[in-house]
């Protein structure tokens, strides 16, 4: 299964719409047919999942126990602000006016390739983000996090 990776900038036009990076487009899996669903990510960017990537979104969701607080907050805040796109015959993904603006996505948009997803930054929140990591931090984190050993799903994830 190919995953997304690299950072690639693109230019907004005034109607909102952005280049879909060609490099990412050659890692969609043909079941994901151009189709995506975009949303407001967990840091101040955007989260871009192909069909069938979103599709095991939705299976870990719906196991969500939406009878408690906590499972219909989270479904409630994540699912809120989500749209479904295609790419159109010029490859170019519209954002939607209200996900810009919450991303502060304006004139350029910074595609990063994310394993299963694609995360959308404005140049300015990305800069903030990686500010506020330092090399030290990030080495300790990445240590933590690839030498925990979590079991995989049934899709090895």
């Amino acid at each position: 299964m190919p995953s997304f990776k690299g950072e690639y900038e693109h230019s907004v036009d005034a109607k909102g719409r952005v280049a879909f990076p060609a490099k990412l487009r050659k890692s969609l899996n043909p079941d994901a047919q151009e189709n995506f669903t975009l949303l407001r990510g967990l840091e101040p960017c955007l989260y871009l999942y192909p069909k069938n990537e979103w599709e095991f979104v939705e299976e870990k969701l719906s196991s969500i126990n939406s009878f408690s607080r906590q499972g219909r907050t989270v479904k409630r805040n994540f699912l809120r602000y989500a749209e479904d796109l295609t790419l159109d015959k010029q490859n170019r993904i519209p954002l939607p006016s209200h996900l810009k603006e919450w991303a502060g996505i304006e004139e350029t948009a910074i595609f990063i390739g994310s394993g299963e997803r694609i995360e959308i930054w404005s140049p300015e929140q990305l800069a903030e983000e990686d500010a506020s990591l330092s090399h030290e931090s990030y080495q300790e984190l990445f240590e933590q996090v690839m030498s925990d050993p979590r079991p995989e799903d049934e899709n090895g994830r």
